[in-house]
């Protein structure tokens, strides 16, 4: 069963930026695609932003479209989240999720957007204040 391992949250000044990190425990492109997704207090998880592990096509929330970078390493097995011009509403438990391909996952697009993961991290949290 595949671990991911989230890393590089913390406590951030609005403008400031940020990258997450996602471990997986095993080869990445044995999967689909890796998504970042994230929960605020009171909210409803949302997609963040995902990348197909075979030839890097990307998909990003319109919230943070042009401000976070995501990227893969296949050879390091990890995805990570270059967020920049952090703001407040950035501020939640940020999770990565790996998803197969098949069913309605065909797209990264609908990764994100379906909120759909085979396996996830246990998140880490980004805070950011004004």
């Amino acid at each position: 069963q595949l671990q991911l391992v989230e890393s590089g949250g913390g406590l951030m000044q609005s403008g400031e930026s940020l990258t997450l990190s996602c471990a997986a425990s095993g080869r990445i492109l044995d999967y689909y695609a890796i998504g970042w997704f994230r929960q605020a207090p009171g909210k409803e998880r949302e997609g963040v932003s995902c990348i197909s592990t075979n030839d890097g096509n990307t998909y990003y929330a319109d919230s943070v479209k042009g401000r976070f970078t995501i990227s893969r390493d296949n050879s390091k097995n990890r995805v990570y989240l270059q967020m920049d011009s952090l703001k407040p509403e950035d501020t939640a438990t940020y999770y990565c999720a790996a998803s197969y391909f098949g069913g309605l996952i065909t797209t990264v697009q609908a990764m994100c957007v379906i909120d759909h993961g085979d396996y996830w991290g246990q998140g880490t949290q980004v805070t950011v204040s004004s």
